[in-house]
């Protein structure tokens, strides 16, 4: 520990009125003394002095005394913890998540995108010390939430996603593009872009494999997830007669996001139910735990609490003193 500093320090010039008030008290006494005039000194045991009476400054003195203290607190005061090493995991990352209409499908509980939330809101909650960003795309992409390190904005703005926000579609590679255009200039030693979806690129303006090989310009590596079971998924329909379940097959372009991710140094993840895409944030979570930096830091610790305590016991004694104590002086 290093030696005492205070976060408030001119809140200490209040200490200058202690004095000031200390004198008046003083030259208050003085002038109010009485002097009495007996006729013989055997009259002076008529004039006993108790305990009490040399105490009674000493109520002015605990006053005083806790005036500073709470001028103390007001200071702020605080130690430091001595430099130390630390290492961090820091990693910049942009999860790129699908919202487009099939992922309203029902293989996953509730469905797609509601089990996407969920898993990435726990990989979020995960990594403290990582800047994360989310990009959603479906006909187009934009960006929900730029890099930050306040993961409760990042996690509420994930659960406000939804499909229908833009058109429907898949873009892929205008997720991709959006997701390298997030991270192109950040300086962490580490970039990475999760992509999220369930369908074939059917959208955009940017071919998926050019927006891979601009990743890889700025060194960015892209993890890609397939999302949907093998086969057949139920998909909600409106009919004339309500929201009905229909078998829709499922068509992941594997090819493709296995491209992406070798281009890019990353890995492809095919997830077909809740716990298999579980188990594809965790591995991407051991994946990504590379060391960055040793740094060095302060922690300040406040030391105000025992001060206040001292302040509020001095003047509780204070009040007692005075009103029980000491009341018919």
């Amino acid at each position: 520990m290093t030696g005492l500093t205070f976060a408030q320090p001119y809140f200490l010039l209040l200490l200058v009125v202690v004095p000031l008030i200390a004198v008046w008290y003083i030259s208050r006494h003085r002038r109010n003394s009485a002097a009495l005039k007996i006729s013989t000194a055997e009259q002076t045991g008529l004039f006993t002095s108790t305990f009490r009476h040399p105490l009674r400054h000493l109520l002015f003195a605990a006053r005083m005394a806790a005036i500073m203290l709470l001028i103390l607190v007001l200071a702020r005061p605080q130690t430091t913890d001595k430099w130390q090493n630390v290492t961090t995991e820091g990693i910049d990352i942009i999860l790129a998540v699908d919202i487009s209409g099939s992922m309203l499908a029902r293989d996953f509980k509730p469905d797609r995108i509601e089990a996407a939330k969920n898993v990435a809101t726990e990989f979020i909650s995960g990594r403290p010390d990582d800047r994360m960003g989310l990009v959603v795309f479906s006909g187009e992409s934009f960006t929900q939430c730029p890099l930050t390190t306040d993961h409760a904005t990042l996690i509420n703005l994930l659960r406000e996603i939804q499909s229908g926000m833009i058109d429907d579609g898949t873009a892929i590679g205008m997720g991709i593009a959006t997701a390298v255009n997030r991270l192109k200039d950040s300086g962490a030693k580490s970039k990475v872009v999760i992509l999220l979806t369930d369908g074939v690129n059917n959208m955009g303006a940017i071919d998926p494999i050019m927006a891979a090989d601009l990743a890889v310009s700025f060194g960015i590596r892209v993890y890609t997830i397939g999302v949907g079971t093998m086969g057949l998924a139920p998909y909600p329909e409106q009919t004339p007669f309500g929201i009905q379940m229909r078998n829709m097959p499922v068509e992941i372009d594997e090819d493709l996001l296995r491209e992406i991710s070798s281009r890019t140094g990353g890995q492809y993840f095919r997830a077909t139910d809740n716990n298999k895409l579980m188990q594809v944030y965790q591995e991407i979570d051991r994946l990504e735990k590379s060391l960055i930096d040793v740094r060095e830091y302060k922690r300040k610790n406040e030391e105000y609490l025992p001060l206040a305590l001292g302040a509020v016991l001095l003047i509780i004694a204070e009040l007692i003193a005075r009103y029980l104590i000491m009341r018919n002086l």
